[in-house]
């Protein structure tokens, strides 16, 4: 396993949910960790992964500040609900660019500015490889990531850079928590998740923690979900539907 002390690590989304947990997770291990994000007030440096610019001058601004960058962790995410043929094609945009084009971003930054023995980790999801109904823009641009992530890792190999990637399940955060509030939703969540719990931000955090030190590990999505992967992905729309009805 590879050293994380005194390594420089970005957290991309890192304000607040599972980046927050990351966060704190490699400072715990040692790194000196920059917690970048959207929102302002819970970031070091503010950024968003839509645009190039503000990719880029993230992690030359950290490089030039600090000497190094070692650890590039991307969890920024958006999602949606809607059925393919009701989606508005403004909202595929804005999930499509956040959770893919966003994450491209960020291996193209990070892959010219790390050295050997540097490592991307992106967050992608159970629905990178279980399709859920109203979640076309969410799961095409996981699956996507998944890929990408292969690519990528092909790619950066031979400069000493490793690509991976964290696929949790049902993790409750700021950004799952409303979904939750409607009737049903979670219990069907665990009613297809064999181990019968959701994940907690922190157990995600020790998965990157340990993608951080594994220094023979590259190309590979790391499946964390209680087995949820195995059964199938809750009836959303149903749900909403009739909460709503």
């Amino acid at each position: 396993m590879g050293d994380t002390a005194d390594r420089v690590a970005v957290v991309i989304g890192g304000g607040s949910g599972i980046g927050a947990a990351i966060a704190r997770g490699l400072a715990g291990d040692g790194c000196r960790v920059v917690v970048a994000d959207v929102d302002p007030a819970h970031a070091d440096v503010v950024v968003d992964v839509t645009d190039e610019a503000s990719v880029e001058a993230l992690l030359e601004g950290v490089l030039g500040s600090h000497g190094r960058l070692d650890v590039v962790v991307n969890s920024a995410g958006v999602s949606t609900l809607g059925l393919v043929t009701d989606l508005d094609a403004g909202e595929w945009r804005r999930v499509v660019d956040v959770c893919l084009t966003g994450a491209f971003l960020v291996l193209k930054h990070a892959g010219r500015r790390l050295g050997p023995g540097g490592t991307v980790i992106s967050l992608s999801s159970l629905n990178g490889r279980q399709p859920g109904a109203g979640l076309a823009p969410y799961c095409a641009a996981k699956a996507g990531l998944s890929m990408l992530t292969e690519v990528a890792a092909l790619e950066l190999a031979p400069k000493g850079i490793r690509v991976n990637a964290i696929a949790p399940g049902l993790v409750v955060t700021p950004l799952t928590a409303p979904a939750m509030e409607i009737p049903g939703i979670e219990d069907d969540y665990l009613a297809n998740t064999p181990l019968g719990r959701s994940g907690t931000p922190e157990e995600i955090a020790e998965a990157a923690v340990y993608l951080a030190r594994a220094a023979w590990l590259t190309g590979e999505v790391l499946d964390i979900n209680g087995g949820a992967h195995l059964m199938r992905y809750p009836d959303l729309v149903g749900h909403v539907t009739r909460a709503f009805s």
